[in-house]
């Protein structure tokens, strides 16, 4: 009987690495929220990815007038609302974790810390569990994802505001969960929209699409003067005496 050659060290070792290498991420990729976690965390040359309903979205590359344009004017609008406000938070590609088939990074979000009545924790490992308050995502038009399988993940996950700037139609819509289901919300006889949640966060539309910041600001700090507002950042204030840690 021949004897058994012992297997080489490097071999075995080589092998090792290999099982033990996570496999690539791709678009389609049908993953738990753990394993997407995994090989999401193993590519930092991905800069986004998301898990929608279980499946993973890496989106294309991102155009200048098509999506980072509008996407660096509505994060610099809900900063400017979030300055100043003790317990609310702005953050641009932030990992949320909805549930076991839904990991998203929203374009743009709001969020009231928990013990202010937030529906979302920053977790240990600095990622964020639960529903932001309110999410933007630009979307290159009505027939994207954003629109369609996003918004209904966001409408089941308690998302209490969803706003979706959709850039081919020059078209925004904002959506206010109401009862469980997500309703539009009706713009004044100006045309400004007036955020439900977050008293004084105020956009009108035709100024986002004309790059007109002048006159998103002006429309902003008309909503940050209101009694209502004022009320509701009163009200954080004395709601909390200690915030996240950042």
């Amino acid at each position: 009987m021949a004897a058994t050659l012992p297997r080489p060290v490097e071999a075995e070792h080589g092998r090792l690495a290999h099982q033990t290498e996570p496999p690539p991420l791709n678009n389609g990729d049908r993953l738990s929220r753990a394993e997407f976690e995994r090989r999401y965390a193993a590519r930092p040359d991905i800069r986004k990815a998301e898990l929608i309903e279980g499946s993973v979205y890496v989106p294309s590359p991102v155009r200048f007038f098509d999506h980072g344009a509008p996407h660096t004017i509505l994060a610099w609008w809900a900063q400017s609302y979030a300055a100043g406000m003790t317990a609310v938070w702005a953050a641009v590609d932030a990992t949320v974790r909805l549930d076991n088939d839904n990991v998203v990074q929203p374009d743009v979000l709001l969020r009231i810390e928990p013990l202010s009545g937030g529906g979302s924790v920053v977790t240990a490992d600095g990622f964020l569990d639960g529903p932001p308050e309110l999410i933007v995502e630009v979307a290159a038009s009505s027939a994207a994802y954003d629109m369609h399988q996003k918004r209904h993940v966001y409408q089941r996950s308690g998302v209490r505001e969803y706003v979706a700037a959709q850039v081919y139609e020059k078209a925004l819509a904002w959506f206010v969960l109401r009862e469980g289901v997500y309703e539009p919300l009706a713009a004044d006889d100006r045309g400004i929209l007036r955020s439900e949640v977050f008293p004084g966060l105020w956009l009108k539309p035709d100024a986002l699409w004309q790059r007109d910041l002048a006159g998103m600001l002006a429309v902003l700090q008309e909503g940050l003067a209101t009694p209502e507002r004022h009320a509701f950042a009163a009200r954080l204030a004395g709601s909390t005496t200690v915030g996240e840690a950042p």
